[in-house]
């Protein structure tokens, strides 16, 4: 390290720091290493008709969840879906899941148990085996790190950087729904902790609730593209929120894309609860985060293959690099789209 010098990791930003830290590493050692890091997973070579995916993912207790308000069950569910998501977005199937995590001394072997039955729960709902993880202590909190592994089939990996001019860009399922239960959920935790004995207003929010603790893979998604012999030019899990998904892919297919907001599919009671907290709900689902739906780019020439098919919606379309990334809204303006994604660096 040079001396004196200190950069602040917030400076560069989630994917910016992991760019900046691996990009002096190239894929040339072993030639079974097919893709590193960059997608939503690697991609190794298992010299048959198939490959293997491997991607891994960490959750930070105080960071990435709260257990004022998240069940350990859904917390030990979601931890392996969100994993599971990047092998799905990679057109691959998972079949294998490591959990290793670090616990602080305030956690019972009762809340460890509760929390693996979560695991054991969305093992069960995605046929998924855990053969294997670790276990060590933690001064603070909970750390969870879960590796996913998957296969895909040789020609219909999809990756973030096959996005091709004139391609058509397809959401699955609706978003914004898991920022604004995320946003109720917060709301509660402040009334509580001032008042502790006044009780939730949860009613009729259920579904955003549940979108953000108890989210689902998209399994069916690619269960369908496999049945209709639908390959995506490009693919990406939206975690992060549509913006910052549209831009990877954009950033590394050297494409620009316009959406529009008419077709970017938002839940009723995402448009209400957007509305009460005074947000444009067009907003929580470029900026929200945590959907874990597919966003895919296709050929014009596949039409027929998506439109009939259930959950899919045809937002936008794939255009030159120079006409940048932008939002056509119902209203007839254009804006610019700004990655805006959460940044897991920045919670002071």
């Amino acid at each position: 390290m040079e001396s004196g010098k200190r950069t602040d990791v917030n400076k560069l930003g989630e994917f910016g720091l992991i760019n900046h830290l691996t990009n002096n590493f190239k894929t040339k050692i072993n030639r079974s290493t097919l893709y590193g890091v960059g997608d939503d997973a690697a991609v190794i070579d298992k010299n048959t008709d198939e490959v293997s995916l491997v991607s891994t993912d960490m959750l930070v207790e105080g960071i990435h969840f709260d257990l004022v308000y998240t069940p350990l069950k859904y917390l030990g569910y979601k931890s392996v879906v969100v994993n599971l998501s990047d092998i799905y977005a990679m057109n691959g199937i998972p079949k294998q899941i490591t959990v290793s995590i670090a616990i602080s001394n305030r956690y019972s072997v009762e809340a460890l148990e509760e929390f693996y039955e979560g695991i054991k729960m969305a093992c069960d709902q995605y046929n998924i085996d855990l053969i294997g993880g670790d276990t060590t202590s933690s001064l603070k909190g909970l750390v969870i790190s879960i590796t996913a592994i998957g296969v895909g089939q040789k020609g219909k990996v999809a990756y973030r950087s096959g996005a091709q001019l004139g391609d058509l860009i397809c959401i699955t399922g609706d978003l914004g729904a898991a920022y604004l239960g995320l946003q109720i959920l917060e709301r509660e935790k402040q009334v509580f902790l001032a008042s502790p004995t006044l009780q939730p207003e949860f009613d009729k929010q259920d579904y955003l609730i549940k979108r953000l603790l108890r989210p689902e893979a998209r399994k069916d998604v690619i269960e369908m593209m496999a049945q209709n012999q639908l390959v995506p030019t490009s693919m990406i899990d939206i975690s992060d929120g549509l913006g910052s998904e549209l831009y990877h892919i954009c950033s590394q297919s050297g494409v620009g894309a316009f959406i529009e907001e008419s077709g970017v599919p938002i839940h009723n009671d995402t448009q209400m609860k957007a509305i009460e907290f005074n947000m444009d709900p067009i907003t929580t689902a470029l900026s929200g985060g945590e959907d874990y739906e597919l966003l895919f780019t296709i050929s014009p020439s596949e039409i027929d293959k998506v439109k009939f098919l259930p959950d899919i919606y045809i937002a936008g379309e794939i255009v030159p690099q120079s006409e940048k990334i932008k939002l056509h809204t119902v209203k007839g303006n254009i804006h610019p789209i700004i990655a805006q994604g959460w940044n897991h660096f920045n919670q002071d």
